[in-house]
């Protein structure tokens, strides 16, 4: 997860975590990027950050990985409308259902749905 906002990454991360991700969280993008996305299977990305947004960070990232998949958050309803006029599927406004997230990553990541993981036989 990477946002500039601290409250909204430690929010996310015990989301993540509880639905059985290992996370990593990140003030900003560059601090992202100067770790390395191989270590990483999924980006969950505000959109408006400092320095470097979360466009630009797409932008980034799929140059270094073009098959990684990337999901960005927002509170601002505009840039929600500039990420799907960009052809950008993957964008949730805050605040957001925090099921539906979790069912876009687990698509993106090729997992089943969180009730499908339950046997109870």
């Amino acid at each position: 997860m990477v946002d500039d906002d601290l409250r909204m990454t430690e929010s996310l991360e015990d989301l993540f975590a509880a639905a059985g991700y290992e996370t990593a969280t990140f003030g900003s993008a560059q601090a992202l990027l100067d770790l390395g996305l191989d270590r990483f299977d999924l980006i969950v990305a505000d959109i408006g950050m400092p320095v470097m947004d979360g466009f630009e960070l797409r932008e980034t990232a799929l140059r270094q990985r073009p098959n990684m998949p990337i999901i960005l958050v927002t509170g601002r309803h505009e840039l929600a409308e500039r990420g799907r006029t960009k052809g950008i599927a993957q964008v949730f406004r805050k605040p957001f259902d925090a099921p539906a997230l979790l069912a876009a990553i687990g698509v993106a990541l090729g997992s089943p749905a969180l009730e499908d993981d339950h046997d109870d036989s």
